[in-house]
């Protein structure tokens, strides 16, 4: 007879499987809710409130499964964005989007106040519950070893905003001068091998591996694999017994692992939101590869708060294609896998931050609610979330 941990294992992994083998279209509203845009590979939300003002959400497809997942949650905390850029399959997105923030709440709520501590503990209880269901699949899924997620999340308590980041996403800030300009501030660190500061953290980790970081098509990699240095998942590159006990000969290690390569844990800002502080973009890479920081925040500053998230992708899209000398009428007749060797998944949620709101307090009129990237889930109460505490954590 089964216990009930280990049902309620069982029911994780079905759900994290049904819901990632279904293609991305079937459960998402694509060009019914984008407008004029006839791109059949785009979703958004043109304007939403949140506790501390509005938002807006965009994502945009280029693989054959979607890979990014995104989030906006909201209720008498305050505001929740994550950003989940997987890699490899979309199953380790899809696993964070479902369960970091409950992880967060739960947390928050057990400390009494939100803190980096918890999302310290966030990250790292949703990588082992992960690992956890890596170890139930990898016999009838292999390549589950091989799948992660970058992890990029932005919380507001308070008047404190906490972002925490594990991988390459990225969180700016757009601030306002006294002369009615607007200034981009980056306040999330990225974990990529192309960056020299990254490269020097693996080589003085790893002093007895002259391979830790190589370069491999144009790109540094490390162990010549992947870019990023930090992640949820990529198993293989973190259990080094894994692979000893588990040996697949497809996995591109030329070697057993002497000790993890890749880890979850995420670097931790903290920054207390001033009155010039106006938004907040929060985008995985695909933005981030054809705007700069201060593209993007003037763009966000210059146009109409409806629709911006999706002006953001759109634009970014026409850099894209621009490069190869490609129009982007034509790119959205591509399917989606063919579309990858233009662009990349993208997820954009702009973030408006409301002064007075941060300044008094949420009101208690406010409903709580929540979205998720490309899928309708409006008004689900935060407080009733199915979630056993008991069997969360290490």
């Amino acid at each position: 007879m089964s216990t009930g941990s280990e049902m309620r294992n069982a029911c994780i992994v079905f759900k994290m499987v049904f819901t990632c083998c279904e293609p991305f279209g079937r459960y998402m509203h694509m060009t019914t809710t984008i407008g004029n845009c006839q791109d059949p590979m785009l979703w958004c939300k043109d304007l939403m409130p949140h506790a501390l003002g509005n938002f807006s959400i965009a994502v945009v497809q280029a693989n054959s499964q979607m890979e990014d997942h995104s989030q906006v949650e909201s209720g008498s905390y305050g505001t929740f964005v994550g950003i989940y850029d997987g890699h490899g399959g979309p199953e380790a997105a899809n696993f964070v989007n479902d369960h970091l923030f409950k992880y967060v709440l739960h947390l928050a709520e057990e400390q009494g106040e939100m803190s980096t501590d918890v999302l310290r503990k966030a990250f790292k209880a949703t990588e082992r519950a992960f690992s956890d269901v890596v170890d139930t699949l990898w016999h009838t899924m292999p390549r589950i070893v091989a799948v992660g997620s970058c992890c990029l999340t932005g919380m507001i308590s308070g008047r404190n905003l906490y972002i925490a980041n594990a991988g390459d996403s990225r969180a700016v800030l757009g601030t306002s001068t006294q002369t009615g300009s607007i200034i981009a501030h980056q306040l999330s660190a990225e974990h990529n091998a192309n960056f020299e500061d990254v490269r020097r953290e693996l080589k003085d980790l790893h002093p007895d591996d002259s391979n830790i970081v190589t370069r491999k098509d144009g790109s540094w990699r490390v162990k010549g694999i992947i870019q990023v240095s930090r992640s949820i998942g990529d198993i293989y590159l973190k259990r080094p017994e894994f692979f000893r006990e588990h040996p697949l000969s497809w996995l591109p290690l030329q070697e057993p692992l002497k000790r993890p390569v890749l880890t979850a844990e995420p670097s931790i800002a903290v920054h207390m939101l001033q009155p010039q502080d106006k938004f907040l973009i929060f985008a995985s890479d695909g933005l981030w590869d054809n705007l700069s920081n201060q593209e993007a925040v003037g763009i966000v500053h210059k146009y109409p708060r409806a629709g911006i998230a999706k002006r953001l992708i759109k634009l970014a899209l026409q850099l894209a294609v621009k490069k190869r000398e490609l129009r982007y009428s034509d790119l959205i007749k591509l399917e989606p896998g063919i579309r990858r060797h233009f662009h990349d998944d993208i997820s954009v949620v702009v973030l408006y931050l409301d002064t007075d709101s941060i300044s008094k307090g949420i009101s208690p009129d406010f409903i709580p609610m929540s979205v998720k990237g490309g899928i309708d889930n409006l008004e689900r109460p935060c407080g009733s979330l199915a979630f056993d505490a008991a069997n969360a954590y290490p």
